[in-house]
């Protein structure tokens, strides 16, 4: 009963996809449904999967070059970003797109440094530099909190071009970190535990400072961008709640967690506000992981307290904001078995038993779209929570279930899925030994 009852499921899967085949309409369906929405969040199962990335940024020009948006935002710290859009808008002193993609130095060096985003950064330029005079830029930008002692330096690089002696206050407040080394964790530790004063008012002081001068510092040069002025700002912000994360990191993970996604949020809004300064409403394209960007409420993670970005744009701006998820049965993936650990190539297992990833498997398409709104059979018995898999930067196969695997109902979660049953790793611009060798194929008895 329970095989037929998958055959049923199966074959009206088959009805319901899309097949990706690699021909220039193959994304016509999602384009629909994107429609006029103002945010398209697109996610992905692991951090080092080459489809993944192939696809979205495929999608992702779709968007620019057809439905006017204007921004990317990543899962990455605001300065590494902000250099990368310095360069695509033309007004960098990097030469190139790896000498622009260099701030990426913290672990997972390969989630950015890769070719796929590599020569996405190069296209970006090239459609920047080909736009008419007067054309608004693509821009690109970053949404992570992890930047804290960057964020510091790049807040007073800017005041010391603008007002050296609010540049020497920053410099005073700030200080209050440096007994700790750059090392955001003892700072954490240290504070949590009282065992010394935490920086809280100093941060909080410099961006209430620099949210009060802002009309006199764009309006002292006129030559100066208010884009420089805001980025100051979220490098500021940025430092605020950093400060906060690493005091929760030893509170509880679900504290830590939310206030990351928070902020990721937050940094959005902020983007938007200052984007939609412009003649016409912005447009946006985020890219982060499946677990930030697809609903926390449809997934275990709402039934332990946390929040994610996904959520929070539904939220706030409901049907303008798309979510879009992939997975994958099998293949290889770019990551490491320890946070900090070398890039290894390392094998995918094949998806388990009652998985989302195992079903569109029996469905025998190698890639495919499924709209997850559509009312049909398909989406309806897709509402049946069940297993899915997230890949992070660390891939620990040996405790596959418990380390990657949770319950959710995909068609809450996401607004469309893309499945790609055989993937490989994504190619970092840092290779290392352990990636070019990558793993033996598993192989496991017959008899059992």
């Amino acid at each position: 009963m329970v095989d037929a009852t998958i055959t049923n499921v199966v074959e009206a899967l088959r009805e319901s996809a899309f097949q990706i085949t690699g021909t220039a309409t193959d994304y016509d369906p999602l384009i629909n449904l994107i429609g006029n929405a103002r945010f398209v969040l697109i996610g992905e199962a692991s951090h080092g999967t080459h489809e993944f990335y192939q696809q979205r940024i495929e999608i992702t020009k779709r968007l620019i070059q057809e439905q006017g948006f204007t921004a990317v935002a990543i899962e990455a710290d605001w300065p590494d970003a902000y250099r990368v859009n310095r360069y695509i808008q033309g007004v960098s002193a990097d030469p190139t797109p790896a000498e622009a993609l260099a701030g990426f130095q913290r672990f997972p060096t390969w989630m950015w440094r890769n070719t796929d985003v590599l020569n996405f950064v190069n296209w970006l330029r090239e459609y920047n530099d080909n736009l008419p005079d007067n054309a608004i830029k693509v821009g690109f930008y970053g949404l992570d909190l992890y930047s804290m002692y960057a964020s510091m330096e790049a807040v007073i690089n800017y005041l010391d071009q603008v007002d050296p002696e609010a540049a020497q206050r920053a410099r005073y407040r700030y200080s209050c970190f440096d007994h700790f080394g750059e090392d955001s964790q003892q700072y954490g530790y240290t504070t949590s535990f009282g065992l010394t004063k935490s920086c809280e008012q100093e941060v909080v002081s410099q961006l209430l400072e620099l949210q009060q001068r802002s009309a006199e510092y764009i309006s002292k040069d006129h030559q100066l961008a208010a884009d420089e002025f805001f980025s100051a700002m979220q490098n500021a912000r940025l430092v605020k709640n950093a400060e906060v994360y690493y005091r929760s990191m030893f509170s509880g993970r679900v504290s830590s967690w939310n206030i990351r996604d928070r902020h990721m949020a937050e940094m959005l809004e902020q983007l938007v506000d200052h984007l939609d300064q412009r003649e016409t409403p912005s447009k946006v394209v985020v890219w982060e992981h499946n677990s930030h960007l697809g609903d926390a409420r449809a997934t275990d993670m709402g039934k332990l307290g946390e929040v994610n970005v996904g959520q929070l744009v539904r939220d706030r701006y409901g049907q303008d904001a798309v979510l879009i998820g992939f997975s994958t049965y099998t293949g290889t993936v770019t990551a490491a078995s320890d946070w900090g650990g070398t890039t290894e190539l390392k094998q995918v297992r094949s998806a388990l038993r009652g998985s989302y990833e195992a079903l569109f498997h029996q469905t025998g398409i190698p890639q495919f779209l499924l709209l997850l709104r559509d009312n049909n059979p398909a989406i309806t018995n897709l509402r049946e929570p069940r297993l899915e898999r997230a890949i992070g930067v660390i891939y620990q196969p040996e405790t596959e279930r418990i380390s990657h695997y949770f319950y959710a109902c995909l068609p809450d979660q996401f607004d469309a899925v893309i499945h790609i049953d055989d993937t490989r790793g994504v190619e970092p611009l840092d290779r290392t030994a352990y990636w070019e060798m990558g793993e033996a194929p598993e192989t496991f008895p017959s008899a059992l």
